[in-house]
């Protein structure tokens, strides 16, 4: 999800809620402590040169338990980063505290946000040998080498 996104969802809502892809919801008691601009700059085991950009939002639970974050609010706030920090519309992403700070992608399913799992990838397969998609074979067509079997009563298990 775009910064764009998120800015024409929030004024349709009662309610911000954000919630793990398994369902466990971000207590509503939640802060959004941080937006900004994250800027990646790395080589990857291909030898390329690559930059990422992600605005970030970091995702904070305080004691204060009665503290809700209103849609207008997190407007406002995506609205003063804009302003101060330059940001533009990029992907976002959440950081969120869970045994580590997690990271995550955002997703909207149509009343919450949802924080998608990210994963690690390699980013130059064919410079590390590594096939794009998986060999299916169908077990039935597999070739057997009926010497080297074991069967009910023959010893060899």
């Amino acid at each position: 999800m775009k910064l764009s996104d998120i800015k024409e969802i929030l004024p349709a809502l009662d309610n911000v809620e954000f919630q793990l892809e398994n369902g466990t919801f971000v207590p509503e008691h939640f802060h959004v402590t941080e937006v900004g601009v994250i800027t990646k700059h790395f080589i990857d085991c291909g030898g390329v040169i690559r930059k990422e950009k992600v605005v970030n939002f970091q995702l904070w639970n305080a004691h204060d338990l009665e503290h809700r974050l209103k849609p207008t609010k997190l407007l406002n706030i995506i609205k003063l980063s804009e302003e101060k920090l330059g940001i533009e519309d990029a992907e976002i992403e959440v950081e969120y505290q869970s045994d580590t700070i997690g990271k995550y992608d955002l997703d909207f399913n149509g009343k919450t946000f949802v924080l998608k799992n990210k994963t690690t990838a390699c980013l130059a397969q064919d410079a590390c040998g590594i096939s794009s998609e998986k060999v299916k074979k169908n077990l039935a067509e597999l070739y057997v080498n009926n010497a080297n079997t074991c069967t009910p009563g023959g010893g060899c298990c």
